[in-house]
C-alpha cells in the first residue's frame, strides 16, 4: 500500500484543548495553513465559563472582583507567570477573537465589563469566573437578588442534585424551589445521560414535551434553573424557545464534568476550524517529530501508530499536563515526551507535593512545565530558545497554578494568541 502523502503547512499545532483548538483559530485567521493534531482531553471537562483571575494569592485566598486589576498583582508579584510575558491588550484582543468565534458557532457569551460574575454550581457554591454562557446568564441576576426560582432535577440523571444546590445554597437564598421530573420519553426507572439528553432538546417536539412537563410545576416562579442540557449546536435558540412556550425566564447550572458544555466547546471548535479549511487529525496523537532542517518539521502522527506525516514550517505545543499528555512523569522526574524539551520542577520527586493535600499555597509540581523566552518559544538550560520556530502555549507552560488561581481560559487564549503571532512573524521573516 502506497504511503499517504505528507500533509504540508505553515504552523502545526500539537494539542486540542482550549489552547490548541484556539491556536489553531488564530492561525486560520491570520492566513497561516494549519493542521491540529490531537486526541480529546480536558476540553470534554470543561464548565463552558471562561476565567480570566480569580484567586491571587493562593495563600491568601483572594478573589477577585476585577480579574484585570488580579492580573495586574499576578504580574507585579509573578513575574515568571506567562501574563507577566502578555500586555492586557493582548490578553482582551485574544478573548474577543474567541468570543466572537463562539457567537457564529451558536455560543454566546456575556458578562460584566470590567469584573467577575458568580455563577451557581451543580453543589450549591459559587463559581467566581470572566465571561458565562448566555444560557447561565439569567441564574447570575437570580442569585444577586435572591429571586423566587424553581430549580429542576430529572429523574435518571448523574451528577446534578437540585435539592444539594437548595441545602448549600439555601439559607442565604430562601426563595429556592425544587421539583424532580421524568424527561420526556425516558424511563422513569433508568438511568439517562447529559448528551443524549442535550441532543433530544434539538428537537421542537421534545421541547413541546419537555415546556408540558415543566409548566405545572412554575406556580409564578421568576426563573425556573436547569441541568445544562440546553442542546450542543445551538443552546441560546433552545433556550429562548423553551421559554417562550413557558412564559418564564430559564438559566442552566453547569453540571459535573465530562459535561454538555465541554462537548459544546469541543463540536463549536471542530466546525469552525472545518470551515476555515484546518486540517483536523482528531483522536491522534504525535509519535515522533524530527527536525529536518532549520525551517521544516516532520511529524508522525496516527491512533495507535503512525499513520500519517505532517511536515510543517512551524509548530505549536499546546498539549497540556498529564490529561493531555504534555507531561509525562516516572520515578525519575517529569518529561516532555515529543521533543523531549526540559522541563522546569522541583530538583527531588519528594518535593512535588507538600504535606498537607489542601495547603493553600498548591503543591510545586502544580508550577512544572516548559519554560519559555518572550516570544514564547521553550528554551534549554542556558535560556536560549530550543528551535527559533518551535512555541508552546496553555497549561504546559511552567509558572501558573490555573486551576487554582482560575485563569486557565485566559491562559489558554491569551498565550496561544501571542504564540501564532509570533510564529507568523517568525515564517514572515524567512
Amino acid at each position: 500500500m502506497t504511503e499517504p502523502a505528507p500533509l504540508t503547512c505553515d504552523l502545526c499545532v500539537i494539542g486540542s484543548g482550549l489552547a490548541g483548538m484556539s491556536a489553531a483559530l488564530f492561525a486560520a485567521d491570520r492566513g497561516l495553513s494549519t493542521v491540529l493534531v490531537g486526541r480529546t482531553g480536558e476540553i470534554i471537562f470543561a464548565t463552558g465559563l471562561l476565567d480570566l483571575m480569580g484567586v491571587h494569592p493562593l495563600e491568601a485566598g483572594t478573589l477577585w472582583e476585577d480579574p484585570w486589576a488580579g492580573v495586574a498583582a499576578v504580574v507585579k508579584d509573578l513575574p515568571q507567570h506567562p501574563y507577566a510575558r502578555l500586555s492586557a491588550a493582548t490578553i482582551r484582543a485574544a478573548f474577543q477573537e474567541v468570543l466572537v468565534f463562539f457567537e457564529t458557532q451558536g455560543l454566546a457569551y456575556t458578562g460584566f465589563p470590567d469584573r467577575n460574575a458568580a455563577v451557581l454550581t451543580s453543589v450549591g457554591t459559587a463559581k467566581v469566573t470572566y465571561r458565562v454562557p448566555l444560557t447561565m446568564w439569567k441564574g447570575v441576576a437570580a442569585r444577586q437578588s435572591k429571586a423566587d426560582c424553581l430549580l429542576v432535577d430529572i429523574q435518571g440523571l448523574k451528577g446534578f442534585s437540585a435539592c444539594q444546590i437548595k441545602a448549600t445554597a439555601g439559607g442565604a437564598w430562601p426563595n429556592l424551589r425544587t421539583v424532580k421530573v421524568v424527561f420526556p420519553g425516558a424511563s422513569p426507572h433508568g438511568e439517562v445521560f447529559p448528551e443524549r439528553l442535550a441532543r433530544a432538546l434539538e428537537t421542537e417536539g421534545v421541547r413541546a414535551n419537555w415546556a408540558a412537563v415543566l409548566e405545572p410545576h412554575i406556580r409564578g416562579a421568576s426563573a425556573i434553573g436547569v441541568p445544562a442540557i440546553l442542546g450542543i449546536a445551538r443552546p441560546v435558540a433552545v433556550m429562548r424557545d423553551l421559554e417562550k412556550r413557558l412564559g418564564c425566564p430559564m438559566f442552566e447550572i453547569p453540571t459535573m464534568p465530562p459535561a454538555v458544555t465541554g462537548l459544546r466547546m469541543k463540536e463549536a471548535f471542530e466546525r469552525g476550524l472545518a470551515a476555515r479549511r484546518v486540517g483536523l487529525l482528531l483522536e491522534n496523537r504525535v509519535f515522533r517529530a524530527i527536525v529536518r532542517r532549520e525551517s521544516e518539521f516532520l511529524l508522525e502522527a496516527g491512533r495507535l501508530e503512525p499513520e500519517r506525516t505532517v511536515q510543517a514550517a512551524a509548530v505549536l505545543l499546546a498539549t497540556g499536563r498529564f490529561m493531555g499528555g504534555g507531561l509525562q512523569a516516572d520515578r525519575h522526574g517529569l518529561r516532555e515526551p515529543i521533543f523531549d524539551l526540559p522541563v522546569h520542577q522541583p530538583e527531588r520527586r519528594e518535593d512535588w507535593h507538600r504535606e498537607d493535600f489542601l495547603d493553600r499555597r498548591g503543591h510545586p509540581v502544580n508550577r512544572a512545565g516548559l519554560q519559555t523566552d518572550e516570544f514564547f518559544r521553550p528554551i534549554d538550560a542556558t535560556g536560549r530558545p530550543v528551535h527559533s520556530r518551535l512555541f508552546a502555549a496553555g497549561s504546559i507552560l511552567a509558572h501558573q497554578d490555573w486551576m487554582r488561581m482560575k485563569c486557565g481560559s485566559g491562559l489558554a487564549f491569551s498565550t496561544a494568541y501571542a504564540a501564532v503571532e509570533n510564529a507568523q512573524a517568525e515564517l514572515q521573516a524567512g
